[in-house]
């Protein structure tokens, strides 16, 4: 009779055990499934559906899904008020993509955000809600419509302590970012970066499409860039940058014939030509790596001092060619925000 208690016992003993087993493995598995929603601002980019059909593709296994957008627009540029319609569908009926009314709404319903505005002008006001809802935010290129409130998004980052970048998809091609630390190069002692540069009236010149090819140049030469001279013309614009080191690195920005993305690196041990556009997965995945980690793969002085660089283009091309300060640049735009 003692025996049979026993093992009556021993058998309840092992139910409970194999039970909380069973329990603590069904909980860890909700939690390791737990997925970050992400909501879009702006949907007159191409990238909005590009971006949601890789980071929601199952295949993928992302971790993150986008869930809810916001359509934004601007009706002074064509190029985001004849898409508006277009790409707000698709994400509707293709993707299932809750559309909802206003920012902070998007910012209730998710945990991250990605700011995919085409026009730069609005970043500013439209990312203000994102920071005191303290989402972490991706901003899509042009970071900003100008210097100013590039230095401000950066400001308003830090005072509410979110995490935040911006950047083209150019840099992480693998054939771009890889030219930092390619064998045959060796130490990188310049750069002649090219790429298409449309202008938009509305934004500094090279922020509209220059901002590609100026990435691919700090991509590979990395910041440190003290002056910036420019030449321009109806076809072509020649930007070049001095480096802190001495070393110079040059954009060219093409408007007419072959409109290529890419660059010729100088080394110490050779000279190279950098691999193409890769495709947009590539920054994708770093998105999804920044709302996984909240750590950001592109240093904040970085991107202010491409953006310094682009200003500062725009003010010699003003000046007849002559060299700008990034320094000054810098100190002046700082001066709309009193910081």
């Amino acid at each position: 009779m003692l025996k049979i208690k026993t093992m009556s016992f021993m058998s309840l003993g092992s139910i409970l055990f194999f039970s909380l087993v069973l329990t603590f493995s069904v909980t860890s598995s909700f939690a390791a499934e737990k997925i970050i929603r992400l909501g879009i601002i702006g949907l007159d980019t191409s990238h909005v559906t590009a971006f949601t059909e890789y980071i929601n593709d199952p295949n993928n296994h992302t971790g993150c899904r986008v869930t809810a957008a916001y359509r934004g627009g601007s009706a002074d540029i064509p190029n985001s008020a004849d898409r508006l319609d277009k790409f707000t569908d698709e994400l509707k009926n293709k993707h299932h993509i809750e559309i909802v009314d206003s920012i902070e709404k998007l910012c209730d319903m998710t945990d991250g955000i990605l700011l995919e505005s085409v026009d730069g002008r609005p970043h500013l006001e439209q990312v203000r809600p994102v920071f005191e809802a303290q989402k972490p935010v991706f901003i899509d290129k042009p970071l900003a419509g100008n210097l100013a409130d590039v230095l401000e998004i950066y400001h308003l980052a830090k005072t509410y302590n979110v995490p935040c970048w911006s950047s083209s998809a150019l840099r992480f091609s693998p054939g771009i970012i890889g030219m930092r630390k390619n064998e045959k190069v060796g130490q990188v002692t310049g750069c002649d970066a090219f790429g298409p540069c449309s202008i938009e009236p509305h934004h500094p010149d090279l922020y509209w499409y220059g901002i590609h090819g100026v990435e691919i140049l700090f991509t590979i030469m990395g910041p440190g860039c003290k002056q910036v001279t420019r030449i321009h013309d109806n076809d072509t614009d020649m930007v070049v940058g001095l480096w802190q080191d001495g070393r110079i690195g040059s954009y060219r920005g093409i408007r007419k014939g072959a409109t290529p993305f890419g660059a010729v690196v100088f080394g110490t041990k050779g000279v190279e030509r950098s691999g193409p556009f890769a495709g947009y997965a590539p920054l994708v995945k770093e998105i999804i790596t920044f709302f996984q980690t909240g750590r950001a793969p592109v240093p904040m002085e970085e991107t202010i001092e491409i953006y310094a660089f682009m200003s500062a283009a725009d003010e010699s091309k003003s000046a007849g060619g002559k060299p700008i300060s990034i320094d000054e640049v810098i100190q002046q735009a700082r001066q709309k925000y009193h910081h």
